[in-house]
């Protein structure tokens, strides 16, 4: 039986290589992300804290300028928040666009696994066919031989 060797499989592996290099630039970007929200969730808890003090401020001996820098440092965190966001944002684009071409590579394999499998199909018709003609040609062989000798 002769070795199937499928044709194109240089581009498959080519594919899977592409595939793999996605997924590493997926989980990289997605890391990115997961960084920048646990940023953005780590300035929100600075705000509720500074929020807290605030209200610990106004309620204790009134401290105008206590009460003036924890606005402010709430403004600041306010302004933070928001640029924060924008990072967020950011990368949860660059994420979706990692996503994006990673399924694009892995439906691009699956393509490239289907069409091997389908000339691994064929090329099995074909040696099961070759078989069967090399088995009937033999068969023929020794009736004929046997039919000579007699």
């Amino acid at each position: 039986m002769a070795k199937f060797r499928y044709r194109m499989q240089s581009i498959l592996d080519l594919q899977l290589k592409l595939e793999d290099q996605a997924k590493v630039e997926f989980a990289q970007a997605q890391g990115i992300w997961r960084e920048q929200v646990r940023k953005l969730n780590e300035l929100k808890e600075r705000k509720a804290a500074y929020m807290e003090e605030a209200r610990r401020l106004r309620a204790e001996i009134l401290d105008f300028t206590a009460i003036r820098e924890n606005e402010n440092a709430q403004e600041m965190l306010k302004e933070l928040i928001r640029l924060q966001k924008i990072e967020v944002a950011r990368a949860e684009k660059e994420m979706d666009r990692r996503r994006e071409i990673l399924q694009e590579h892995q439906i691009d394999r699956k393509t490239q696994e289907k069409l091997r499998d389908k000339a691994l199909s064929e090329f099995l018709i074909e040696e099961a066919r070759k078989e069967s003609r090399e088995a009937d040609e033999h068969t023929s062989y020794e009736y004929g031989r046997r039919q000579i000798n007699g």
